[in-house]
């Protein structure tokens, strides 16, 4: 669209038919809002998300810029970064023609075990608000609207569209609603989404406490709240209730015939369909005096040194050093360093669902580390740890151009029908597709077939394992062998947002270096022969997903990985999740690393001592082995630049700064959400009520493997000399203190503010982080670290009596320190009058 004359929206808004308002309510396709032409109101692109702008395109998408995740961002705690991560997700939008990203996300981590945990920033409300507003202000920076979602208590995927988040009203302030809160505070987000679920009986998409009262009114919000993606129920109570857009299109609730006849029978008030509308018309208008790309402009021009400069230095400034017994870290190149584990030759860069899109490039821990080196160290799997086999297509070549992929080919009829009518063919670089926006005008009543080709070489002479998940019917075929058939007897299982198949495999020994034709035959979603009961309808060009590994014998190869260890100075083990364990559409049943990864570090640890473990994920997993290893490091899901961010820590060309940004319970069972994240007949109880994370292991005093906000570093920082000073009638609390790098080397350190209440008439957590700032200090220097936050933000607890928030007289105490465990400097100030208040 480009840059262009804006129009004036209230003589187009009486302009409009009754028919073209009610069209401008909803989208007219998965991604884009209904246009009027003849009054020069143009469509507008919507496009994902947290983790980077995938563009139109979920099947074969043009690939992007993929940011780490949410939870990594956060845990940098660096304002200035979040503002930087914005702006170069805006520069991405431009290259993908979107005028909406539809992030950040910004739900509260209740549980560690959320399924889209990895999307979020934190457990706690204040370092989570603070982010998403860094994130908001540099997305908007550039002129392209951020969509702050989901608005609100959407924090579990266990039937998420219809679970009632039972939440008492203090909770719902002080945790759920406050990181939204300050993001509208500071930064004034364009669009909000509206989350699956229900608060207390009432969906959040049709809630007028919720968008009007609290949004609206009470927060002075001014912008467009749209529905996440077939989250709207109801018409009439939606649209009278302040949901401007139901999304995506085309209109499912919101038909011209169903809406225009609620305006006529005054079901629906005109005055609340003009104001949804005009909602919508102010947020086209900010896109059309924008620059984004015309619509047709989707490339990856983007993929330039200076991002991948920013993606790896949010990378290595996410990553958090959790252990460095005896200054293991950081790596020397002169040392004899072997590698190890399942996400060492593995691109761990996002986790599943819709945040997830197509890399320019992925860089493994393994290709970093070998980087530093200048060579390719020692290798052994030791352990496998994906859920579904690895991807087919990253380990064949395309028959037709010799580079690494499959051809895919489209046809009319399955294989074997004489006269098949090919249609579409196309160069294929991974084995994961959800085909419902692929689109051809030559598909008939949704109904086709697709050949994947490839040539797979053997590394061994060994039995290897292919498998297959599908929304549709799939088969595979190895030199036209049948060796996977996932065509009859199907089962339901969670992949493809809870749609499509379990994982059908079978084997075949294959011998080493020799080229065999590899063949994948699928049939479109309406060929499936199970009756789906859940999920996202997808149905219709359906989905599929195929890889292969090597057989191994699990014993044998940690047998072998310890071997290799043993004659090494250090070992360096990968570990963790990936897309498949945190993704979209469900939650992971427990904390535990998959496979056989803990028998693996716990023999490389038994070989060799000088052990450094780098695990990735995007929320906490259980470290049953914490106490025999020197070197634990935090990786997150790194985005493009994960193994050059690692290295770079790893070998101390970075100092880590990072901190956590959630809890590390020592087990499953300890988190404060355990008994109650789930949803129950229709509900789930928010029993720990205000007790979220560190919140809730302070006041239990209840140990943990590692608290919030921790996080070392290979120097050391001292702080002193602690001031602070009230000013009540310009509402601000100003601190400041010394901090001194007493270390040897340049670092990053991050100053934390706690605030107490010394006495209270109302339970309230032990302290709560309320202000944060990150210093960079040479070796020997000292520096003066201020920070000025709202008093009323501070020190305010939400009091349900009287509906308002209470910001109560007395004694308080600011706790300094480099963690919510380590708190080094206590000072307290007093406050002389209470009021209430609302608002921001």
């Amino acid at each position: 669209m480009g840059k262009g004359a804006a129009f004036d929206v209230d003589k187009v808004l009486d302009q409009l038919t009754t028919t073209e308002k009610i069209g401008l309510t909803a989208g007219i396709d998965f991604w884009h809002t209904y246009p009027v032409e003849r009054l020069g109101v143009p469509s507008i692109r919507t496009s994902d998300g947290p983790n980077g702008v995938r563009g139109t395109k979920f099947f074969n998408g043009v690939p992007s810029a993929v940011f780490p995740n949410g939870t990594g961002l956060a845990s940098t705690f660096d304002k200035d970064l979040f503002r930087e991560a914005g702006q170069l997700m805006a520069e991405e939008a431009k290259h993908k023609g979107a005028h909406v990203i539809l992030g950040p996300t910004t739900n509260m981590q209740r549980g560690p075990n959320g399924g889209r945990g990895f999307e979020s920033f934190s457990e706690d409300p204040y370092l989570a608000g603070i982010a998403s507003a860094g994130v908001v202000g540099g997305i908007q920076d550039g002129h392209i609207a951020a969509t702050i979602k989901h608005y609100v208590g959407n924090d579990l995927e266990h039937e998420r569209n219809s679970s009632d988040s039972i939440i008492t009203q203090r909770a719902l302030r002080e945790i759920y609603l406050e990181p939204f809160r300050l993001a509208v505070k500071y930064s004034q987000p364009k669009a909000f989404m509206t989350g699956y679920n229900k608060i207390n009986g009432e969906h959040v998409s049709q809630s007028k406490f919720l968008i009007d009262d609290v949004l609206r009114k009470e927060w002075g919000w001014e912008g467009l709240v749209m529905s996440d993606w077939y989250g709207t129920y109801t018409s009439k109570d939606s649209l009278n209730n302040g949901l401007d857009l139901e999304m995506p299109g085309p209109a499912r609730l919101r038909t011209s015939d169903a809406v225009g006849q609620q305006i006529t029978s005054k079901e629906v008030h005109i005055n609340a369909l003009n104001d949804r509308v005009r909602n919508v018309l102010e947020l086209v208008k900010y896109a059309l005096d924008g620059e984004a790309a015309e619509f047709t402009g989707e490339d990856t021009k983007n993929n330039t040194e200076k991002t991948a400069e920013l993606l790896r230095k949010i990378a290595a400034d996410a990553i958090v050093l959790l252990k460095n017994e005896d200054d293991i870290l950081p790596l020397k190149k002169e040392e004899k360093i072997a590698v190890f584990g399942p996400n060492a030759k593995y691109g761990a860069y996002a986790g599943g669902g819709s945040a997830s899109l197509r890399p320019y490039y992925i860089v493994t821990p393994y290709e970093g580390v070998t980087k530093k080196l200048g060579y390719e160290p020692p290798f052994t799997v030791g352990a496998y740890a994906h859920d579904n086999l690895p991807g087919l297509a990253q380990q064949t070549i395309n028959p037709d151009t010799g580079k690494p992929g499959l051809k895919m080919s489209f046809y009319h009829q399955p294989r074997g029908t004489e006269g098949r009518e090919k249609f579409d063919e196309l160069e294929i670089e991974t084995s994961y597709h959800i085909l419902f926006d692929y689109k051809n005008e030559k598909i008939r009543n949704n109904l086709f077939y697709a050949d994947f080709e490839g040539e797979f070489t053997a590394d061994d002479t060994a039995e290897y394992e292919f498998g297959v998940t599908v929304l549709g019917t799939a088969q595979i075929f190895i030199d036209d062998k049948l060796i996977v058939d996932n065509k009859d007897k199907q089962i339901q299982g969670r992949a493809f947002f809870n749609t499509g198949t379990v994982e059908v495999t079978g084997k075949v020994q294959l011998e080493k270096g020799k080229k065999y034709n590899v063949r994948v035959e699928f049939g479109s979603g309406s060929t499936r022969t199970y009756e789906q009961k859940s999920g996202v309808d997808f149905v219709g060009n359906g989905a599929i997903q195929f890889g292969v590994a090597k057989v191994i014998d699990a014993q044998e190869e940690i047998k072998k990985a310890a071997s290799i260890a043993k004659a090494a100075d250090k070992a360096v083990i990968f570990i963790g999740l990936n897309g498949e364990w945190e993704s979209e559409g469900y939650d992971r049943p427990d904390l535990a690393l998959p496979g056989h990864t803990n028998d693996l570090v716990e023999a490389i640890i038994a070989a060799n001592p000088n052990t450094i473990v780098v695990n990735q994920s995007g929320t906490p997993v259980e470290f049953p082995w914490l106490q025999k290893v020197k070197g634990l490091i935090h990786a997150w899901f790194g985005g493009n630049e994960l193994g050059n961010g690692i290295a770079d820590v790893l070998f101390g060309d970075v100092n880590p700064s990072g901190k956590l940004s959630l809890s590390f319970p020592l087990k499953f069972e300890d988190n404060p959400a355990f008994l109650n994240f789930h949803t129950e007949r229709g509900r789930v109880l928010y029993g720990e009520d205000i007790f979220v994370g560190y919140r809730f292991y302070e006041k239990l005093q209840r140990k943990v493997a590692f608290p919030f906000g921790y996080g070392l570093s290979y120097t050391s920082f001292e702080f002193s000399n602690l001031k602070s000073s009230v000013d009540e009638s310009n509402d601000k609390l100003k601190f400041s203190v010394d901090v001194k790098n007493t270390g040897k080397l340049k670092g990053k350190e991050v100053v934390q503010f706690y605030i107490k209440k010394v006495e209270s008439d109302v339970i309230r957590p032990i302290k709560e982080l309320k202000g944060f700032e990150k210093i960079e200090l040479e070796a020997g220097k000292q520096s003066t670290v201020s920070t000025e936050i709202s008093l009323k933000d501070s020190i305010s607890f939400f009091d349900e009596y009287q509906n308002k928030w209470s910001a109560q007289a007395g004694e308080y105490e600011v706790h300094v320190g480099s963690s919510s465990d380590d708190i080094e400097l206590i000072e307290k100030f007093n406050v002389e009058k209470s009021h209430f208040w609302t608002g921001i």
